[in-house]
Protein backbone atom coordinates (compact mmCIF):
# COMPACT_ATOMS: atom_id res chain seq x y z
CA UNK A 1 0.00 0.00 0.00
CA UNK A 2 1.26 3.44 -0.72
CA UNK A 3 2.45 5.22 2.08
CA UNK A 4 0.15 8.43 1.99
CA UNK A 5 -3.28 6.28 1.98
CA UNK A 6 -2.34 5.12 5.73
CA UNK A 7 -3.20 9.10 7.00
CA UNK A 8 -5.57 9.49 4.14
CA UNK A 9 -7.53 6.64 5.27
CA UNK A 10 -7.29 7.31 9.49
CA UNK A 11 -8.43 10.82 8.44
CA UNK A 12 -11.51 9.70 6.72
CA UNK A 13 -12.54 7.16 8.91
CA UNK A 14 -12.25 9.34 12.25
CA UNK A 15 -13.42 11.95 10.85
CA UNK A 16 -16.78 9.78 9.65
CA UNK A 17 -16.62 8.62 13.11
CA UNK A 18 -16.93 11.47 14.82
CA UNK A 19 -19.42 13.45 12.33
CA UNK A 20 -21.72 10.29 12.19
CA UNK A 21 -21.81 9.50 16.03
CA UNK A 22 -24.70 11.24 16.65
CA UNK A 23 -26.62 10.31 13.22
CA UNK A 24 -25.48 6.40 14.78
CA UNK A 25 -27.57 6.89 17.64
CA UNK A 26 -30.22 8.54 16.53
CA UNK A 27 -30.59 5.35 13.39
CA UNK A 28 -29.85 2.70 16.21
CA UNK A 29 -32.32 4.19 18.04
CA UNK A 30 -34.92 3.18 15.45
CA UNK A 31 -33.29 0.14 14.75
CA UNK A 32 -31.28 0.87 11.56
CA UNK A 33 -27.44 0.42 11.56
CA UNK A 34 -25.07 2.88 9.85
CA UNK A 35 -24.03 2.02 6.21
CA UNK A 36 -20.81 0.73 5.51
CA UNK A 37 -19.11 -0.32 2.42
CA UNK A 38 -19.02 -3.68 1.16
CA UNK A 39 -16.19 -5.96 0.06
CA UNK A 40 -16.26 -7.32 -3.37
CA UNK A 41 -14.73 -10.06 -4.91
CA UNK A 42 -12.64 -10.12 -7.73
CA UNK A 43 -15.23 -10.86 -10.74
CA UNK A 44 -16.61 -13.97 -8.44
CA UNK A 45 -12.82 -14.74 -7.44
CA UNK A 46 -11.27 -14.28 -4.01
CA UNK A 47 -8.40 -11.34 -4.29
CA UNK A 48 -5.04 -12.72 -4.48
CA UNK A 49 -2.90 -11.58 -1.32
CA UNK A 50 0.65 -10.86 -0.78
CA UNK A 51 3.21 -12.41 2.03
CA UNK A 52 2.68 -9.30 4.08
CA UNK A 53 -0.66 -9.06 4.48
CA UNK A 54 -0.84 -12.93 5.35
CA UNK A 55 1.34 -11.98 7.89
CA UNK A 56 -0.27 -8.85 9.74
CA UNK A 57 -3.53 -10.21 9.35
CA UNK A 58 -2.37 -13.58 10.97
CA UNK A 59 -0.56 -11.81 13.85
CA UNK A 60 -3.94 -9.45 14.46
CA UNK A 61 -5.94 -12.57 14.68
CA UNK A 62 -3.19 -14.14 17.21
CA UNK A 63 -3.98 -11.00 19.36
CA UNK A 64 -7.55 -11.40 19.76
CA UNK A 65 -7.33 -14.77 20.32
CA UNK A 66 -4.51 -14.65 23.15
CA UNK A 67 -7.04 -12.56 24.60
CA UNK A 68 -10.53 -13.66 23.50
CA UNK A 69 -11.03 -15.81 26.55
CA UNK A 70 -10.39 -13.34 29.11
CA UNK A 71 -12.67 -10.47 27.17
CA UNK A 72 -15.40 -13.46 26.81
CA UNK A 73 -15.83 -13.49 30.41
CA UNK A 74 -15.76 -9.97 31.06
CA UNK A 75 -11.70 -10.50 33.25
CA UNK A 76 -10.21 -8.11 30.81
CA UNK A 77 -9.74 -4.76 32.68
CA UNK A 78 -9.19 -1.30 30.50
CA UNK A 79 -5.39 -1.30 30.58
CA UNK A 80 -5.45 -4.53 28.82
CA UNK A 81 -7.73 -3.19 26.57
CA UNK A 82 -5.15 -0.20 25.73
CA UNK A 83 -2.41 -2.46 25.58
CA UNK A 84 -4.32 -5.08 22.88
CA UNK A 85 -4.93 -1.72 21.02
CA UNK A 86 -1.40 -0.22 20.83
CA UNK A 87 -0.20 -4.22 19.50
CA UNK A 88 -3.10 -3.76 17.24
CA UNK A 89 -2.02 -0.58 15.83
CA UNK A 90 0.81 -1.75 15.26
CA UNK A 91 -0.01 -4.78 13.30
CA UNK A 92 -2.16 -2.50 10.74
CA UNK A 93 1.34 0.00 10.57
CA UNK A 94 3.18 -3.19 9.35
CA UNK A 95 0.45 -3.81 6.84
CA UNK A 96 -0.16 -0.35 5.72
CA UNK A 97 3.89 -0.26 5.43
CA UNK A 98 4.20 -3.30 3.78
CA UNK A 99 1.52 -4.64 1.60
CA UNK A 100 2.00 -4.35 -2.04
CA UNK A 101 -1.65 -5.66 -3.44
CA UNK A 102 -2.75 -4.11 -6.61
CA UNK A 103 -5.32 -1.24 -6.27
CA UNK A 104 -8.55 -2.88 -6.80
CA UNK A 105 -7.64 -5.41 -4.56
CA UNK A 106 -5.87 -2.79 -2.17
CA UNK A 107 -9.33 -0.99 -2.22
CA UNK A 108 -10.92 -3.90 -1.11
CA UNK A 109 -8.88 -4.39 1.19
CA UNK A 110 -9.17 -0.88 2.67
CA UNK A 111 -12.67 -1.61 3.27
CA UNK A 112 -11.65 -4.55 5.74
CA UNK A 113 -9.16 -2.88 7.53
CA UNK A 114 -11.26 0.36 8.00
CA UNK A 115 -13.66 -2.29 10.13
CA UNK A 116 -10.51 -3.28 11.99
CA UNK A 117 -9.46 0.21 12.05
CA UNK A 118 -12.95 1.30 13.89
CA UNK A 119 -12.89 -1.77 16.25
CA UNK A 120 -9.47 0.12 17.31
CA UNK A 121 -10.91 3.26 18.16
CA UNK A 122 -14.34 1.80 20.13
CA UNK A 123 -11.61 -0.02 22.31
CA UNK A 124 -9.54 3.22 23.03
CA UNK A 125 -12.83 5.31 23.53
CA UNK A 126 -16.01 3.88 23.90
CA UNK A 127 -16.72 1.88 27.26
CA UNK A 128 -17.89 -1.18 25.52
CA UNK A 129 -14.72 -1.90 24.47
CA UNK A 130 -15.79 -5.66 23.86
CA UNK A 131 -17.97 -4.16 21.08
CA UNK A 132 -14.44 -2.72 19.50
CA UNK A 133 -13.09 -6.33 19.54
CA UNK A 134 -16.65 -8.30 17.84
CA UNK A 135 -16.14 -5.48 15.07
CA UNK A 136 -12.02 -6.58 14.79
CA UNK A 137 -13.42 -10.53 14.74
CA UNK A 138 -16.46 -10.28 12.06
CA UNK A 139 -13.43 -8.37 9.85
CA UNK A 140 -11.19 -11.34 10.32
CA UNK A 141 -13.96 -13.70 9.66
CA UNK A 142 -14.66 -12.10 6.51
CA UNK A 143 -11.22 -11.95 5.58
CA UNK A 144 -10.65 -15.77 4.36
CA UNK A 145 -13.96 -14.90 2.34
CA UNK A 146 -12.68 -12.26 -0.12
CA UNK A 147 -9.11 -12.89 0.18
CA UNK A 148 -6.87 -16.12 -1.26
CA UNK A 149 -4.99 -17.08 1.54
CA UNK A 150 -3.98 -20.39 1.27
CA UNK A 151 -2.25 -20.62 4.83
CA UNK A 152 -5.26 -18.87 6.45
CA UNK A 153 -6.62 -20.89 9.54
CA UNK A 154 -10.28 -19.26 10.45
CA UNK A 155 -10.86 -17.69 13.62
CA UNK A 156 -12.60 -20.31 15.42
CA UNK A 157 -15.02 -18.84 18.50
Amino acid sequence: MKRYLLPVLLLIIFASNFEASADQKKTQHHGHGAEQPKIALNHGEKWKIDESLHTGMTLIKQEIIKNLDAIHADHFPKQQYTQLAIKLDTQLAYLFENCKLPTQADAQLHILLARIVQGIAIIKQESNKKHGVILIMQALMDYPNYFDDPAWQDLQH
